[in-house]
């Protein structure tokens, strides 16, 4: 009996116990399909689940070529987790309707980790709510601040806002147009209304001056703590006392490098509503030719399907101009040499109609015109709750002051409930696309020749019928992290009369390419590589005739196919 599929909410983010019930009840439905594993615990001791997303019938998900993502490595980014498991329920549910998705699940592998940081997601969503990057493990000191201000929700209304406090110093002022909306003090300005802006908190040992924002004694950003280009605290902030020191990120890269068959992966994180792509660390001018050129076709593909734009980290994305940040995109690809990319889901900015702005840059500076804009996108779209009305406050350090301004966390960081479904959609046939275009390994076929009464050339031959070539990226040759096609011959145990004459029981073959066009029709020279997607494997054996051999050939990012021979 086919029990029905979940009916998931994608307005609502779900807590871990929920969470982990929907995982499993896919899998219960449908377990042909998906299963779910654990690939380690949390710093609090939750599971960190993985979905493996395969047709079981033909064949496992090893011997499959697979892509990865991931969602949820920052603590309030829920919206990741809400997009994998929009794809999660894409793909159950179209497999058998749907050619691509079907095709997709019985020649490939998808491992998703929906929500890598389960613990930090549930400091988000708890009752009264903290907004921490990543962790909760405190770092870099196990201990309580002394004094100042802490960032939590003070007045139990379930969010974090801005307290604005009245001060003839303060930098701020209410709009002439609009009052709700706070903006800067011009250069010499004097004579007005003026306030301070403060993160919602409490305060400890105020002095009745002074006010100091603590930084969140869970210092730890999760994506900094990967092994490429991992520097320490005074580098990069959050970084941890080592790579991998954290159980969270340790899980992951075990898992990654425990299972070569990933090619290509996505990590999803939330806000601006772009595609990044590497590198991270050095300039396109930098990068491999071949692996560029791969890069910006896939990229381009993004973007024709979610409308996204995709730009490169380096050039366009950095937080300060004389800064490097790196994280798991650089991992992946610097050092695994998979294709990868970061996704930063849903923007509040082209959701109001503001076009053109730098994607970091507008944060730094923009125009008060671009605030009115999205005070008009709040009132009409979102029932004026991205931006909440001021209400008065009697603060237990600060005395009288009000509360209100953006709601960061459910309309910046996260889509509001109604648009992150819309937002979710965007992104599952491109990632189907990027699967089915992985190198796969295929059985062309076998020959067996009687050379002698005994004595049998037997051929087994392959092909790489993927858009990619099954090393996948330069890089990975560069780093030598993926072998060329493995070939080998099972002889029956116990048999003495079984033996080979030439040939080796494994043997290496060679890189198998894809069948991407490595030059236009227009090019000058005809391209010399026609058949590079093919090879063979050859032993010549001596064995009584009806004798049964097993071959198998493998590729780390392509597969593994097997079969039989008969010796007659």
């Amino acid at each position: 009996m086919t029990l029905p599929l979940p009916t998931p909410r994608f307005d609502q983010f779900p807590r871990y116990e929920e969470l982990t019930q929907l995982l499993f009840a896919y899998a219960e439905a449908r377990p042909n399909l998906v299963s779910v594993r654990s690939i380690g615990q949390s710093y609090e001791g939750r599971d960190i689940w993985v979905l493996v997303l395969t047709n079981t019938a033909t064949g496992a998900d090893v011997d499959k070529p697979a892509f990865w993502l991931d969602g949820n490595i920052h603590a309030a980014e829920l919206t990741a987790c809400t997009t994998c498991l929009y794809y999660l329920h894409h793909l159950v549910l179209l497999y058998g309707a749907d050619e691509q998705v079907t095709q997709l699940l019985d020649s490939r592998t998808i491992y998703m980790v929906p929500r890598l940081n389960p613990d930090g997601a549930e400091l988000a969503l708890a009752d009264r709510p903290r907004h921490i990057r990543s962790s909760t493990r405190r770092y870099p000191f196990d201990e309580e601040p002394v004094d100042g201000l802490t960032m939590e929700d003070v007045d139990g209304d379930g969010r974090i806002l801005t307290m604005r406090v009245p001060d003839p110093h303060g930098g701020y002022k209410k709009h002439a147009g609009d009052p709700r909306l706070m903006v800067a003090r011009e250069p010499g300005e004097f004579g007005g209304e003026y306030y301070r802006l403060m993160p919602e908190g409490f305060i400890k040992n105020h002095d009745g001056l002074t006010v100091t924002v603590n930084k969140d004694r869970e210092g730890l950003d999760l994506n900094r703590n990967f092994p490429s280009e991992w520097r320490q605290e005074f580098k990069q902030v959050g970084a941890g006392p080592y790579p991998t020191s954290e159980p969270e990120v340790r899980a992951m890269v075990d898992f990654i490098t425990t299972h070569p068959n990933i090619g290509a992966a996505i990590s999803y994180h939330t806000h601006s509503g772009v595609i990044l792509r590497p590198m991270g660390t050095c300039s396109d001018d930098d990068m491999i030719p071949e692996d560029l050129w791969a890069y910006k076709q896939f990229s381009k593909l993004g973007e024709q399907h979610s409308g996204y734009p995709a730009i490169s980290i380096w050039h366009e994305f950095k937080y300060h101009p004389k800064e490097v940040i790196t994280g798991t995109q650089d991992w992946v690809y610097e050092h695994l040499g998979a294709l990868f990319w970061v996704v930063e889901l849903w923007s509040p900015n082209k959701e109001a109609g503001i076009e053109g702005y730098k994607w970091i840059d507008w944060f730094r500076e923009h125009p008060v015109e671009d605030d009115l804009k999205l005070l008009k996108w709040s009132d009409e779209q979102c029932g004026g709750q991205a931006h909440v009305d001021w209400r008065p406050f009697l603060h237990p350090q600060l005395g009288p002051v009000e509360i209100g301004g953006w709601d960061k966390m459910n309309f910046w960081r996260n889509p509001p409930p109604h648009l992150r479904e819309r937002e979710a959609a965007r992104f599952p046939r491109w990632m189907n696309q990027i699967a089915l275009s992985l190198p796969k390994l295929e059985l062309l076929r076998t020959e067996v020749r009687a050379l002698g009464p005994d004595t049998w050339r037997v051929r087994l031959a392959v092909a790489n019928s993927g858009y990619l070539p099954a090393y996948v990226t330069k890089r990975a040759l560069e780093r030598k992290v993926v072998r060329g096609l493995m070939f080998e011959i099972h002889l029956p145990a116990g048999t003495p009369e079984v033996s080979l004459v030439s040939g080796k029981e494994r043997m290496e073959g060679p890189q198998l390419e894809g069948h991407a066009p490595k030059q236009s029709q227009q090019a000058f020279l005809p391209s010399r590589e026609i058949t590079a997607d093919r090879a063979v494997g050859e032993w010549v054996v001596r064995a009584p005739k009806g004798t049964r051999l097993a071959l198998s050939a493998s590729a780390d990012r392509a597969g593994t196919v097997r079969t039989e021979v008969v010796l007659d």
